[in-house]
């Protein structure tokens, strides 16, 4: 083969390698981004999850349905009401109620998704249990937070929210807004 039928070879060659030097050089270019998730996505991927069937120490089948968040972004926390159902054992009633719990956020970045971490609750309101119950209840109920703050994700990322302008983010940083929140995304490196 001559010289000349190597050159468009050589020229395919080259502006194969520049452009793919020029799509390296982006990915180091681009830097952080913030994107805002508002109250009302977070609540809407939150309620696909809902309801949730629990069973507790082995007894008491709960069950919760209508999720319903609210921000607290001066305590950097979010709120998190649910309806209750709950059958005791022995007992050929259900008892109804609600249950409300707060937390802070946090992001598993391996599973690309927000949780609630540092579960508390706030308020148990069982309709048949007197105000010794109700706190007796309350104990059951963090068993409950504490079990649906670890497997239920407040918002999961979805793919094409982590890739921008051809490049792969990871979500580095949340931070509660008194509209949502403000997620930091950092290019993969």
């Amino acid at each position: 083969m001559t010289l000349t039928a190597f050159r468009p070879l050589l020229k395919t060659t080259a502006i194969a390698a520049i452009a793919c030097a020029v799509l390296a050089s982006c990915s180091t270019l681009i830097g952080p981004r913030d994107v805002n998730v508002s109250l009302a996505k977070m609540q809407q991927g939150l309620e696909r999850r809902f309801p949730i069937d629990k069973r507790v120490l082995s007894v008491l089948d709960v069950k919760l349905t209508q999720p319903q968040l609210s921000l607290q972004p001066e305590r950097e926390r979010v709120a998190l009401s649910v309806d209750a159902s709950v059958m005791p054992p022995f007992i050929r009633q259900t008892w109804r109620g609600s249950l409300a719990m707060s937390g802070r956020l946090v992001l598993d970045a391996q599973r690309n998704a927000v949780y609630l971490s540092e579960a508390s609750v706030d308020k148990v309101n069982i309709a048949a249990l007197d105000e010794s119950q109700q706190r007796q209840f309350a104990k059951v109920a963090s068993l409950v937070a504490d079990q649906l703050m670890h497997e239920t994700p407040i918002y999961t990322f979805k793919p094409e929210e982590l890739r921008y302008a051809g490049v792969q983010f990871v979500p580095t940083r949340i931070q509660t807004t008194s509209s949502g929140l403000t997620v930091t995304f950092e290019p993969v490196k």
